[in-house]
């Protein structure tokens, strides 16, 4: 698909853009409040142009950059797939991690946010050490066999995984470089094993600390259904 700005300044698109919003999460449409002049764009024929949205749930402005295809007498043609500058923070249970680790992961999201891989590879491998250190002993080999529970579940070729392995644990070594495809992998196993190592376990100590509570309440201050429908019905 493509979009248009005519000879009037009319900005033409088949339907406004629908993608999570980084200001509310909602998946609503991106609709045109700011576009370029023609006349600019005929006169210093730019390869992108910027445009300024407004999300259709929350109304706050959204921007993002469109490629160049042609431009002509009547109309300037542009790429109808709009690459956001502000993207959607990635999620995770931040509350479950310890604070150390929750503050390096998160700039390791920054990062990935950003579309900064290298330094996003670079955050996670200071996170993984961060939550060896406060995991019970031994805390690396829980995060290796995680690590490779995660890669075969995942069916990742030998070559990344390689990469991967190099990336969080061998810390005597350069870092290698990864691209978006592979920081886009790589996300999804720390989020995993993040998840296996602090946030079930804290969950899971949470929940039997409640059930222990509720175990030892005496059965005289706890009030039997069939009593409260007694009280009730007199």
């Amino acid at each position: 698909m493509s979009a248009y700005i005519h000879k009037d300044d009319r900005f033409e698109q088949t339907a406004p853009p629908v993608r999570e919003c980084p200001h509310c999460g909602a998946h609503a449409q991106m609709l045109p409040v700011s576009t370029p002049k023609f006349k600019t764009l005929t006169e210093t024929a730019p390869s992108h142009v910027a445009l300024g949205f407004q999300c259709s749930a929350c109304g706050e402005p959204r921007f993002g950059k469109a490629l160049v295809r042609s431009i002509s007498a009547d109309r300037v043609e542009l790429s109808g797939g709009v690459v956001e500058i502000e993207r959607p923070k990635e999620r995770f249970a931040f509350t479950y991690l310890p604070v150390e680790v929750r503050e390096l992961f998160n700039e390791a999201l920054e990062c990935y946010s950003g579309d900064l891989h290298n330094a996003f590879a670079s955050m996670c491998r200071r996170t993984v050490a961060a939550s060896i250190v406060h995991l019970p002993e031994p805390g690396q080999s829980r995060w290796k066999n995680a690590f490779a529970e995660i890669i075969q579940i995942g069916e990742i070729d030998d070559a990344t995984a390689a990469t991967f392995k190099h990336v969080l644990f061998d810390s005597s070594a350069s870092m290698p470089k990864i691209d978006a495809g592979q920081s886009a992998v790589l996300l999804e196993i720390m989020k995993d094993v993040l998840y296996q190592c602090h946030v079930r376990a804290a969950k899971f100590r949470a929940a039997m600390k409640m059930r222990r509570l509720f175990a030892d309440e005496q059965p005289s201050k706890v009030t039997s259904l069939r009593r409260a429908r007694g009280e009730t019905s007199a």
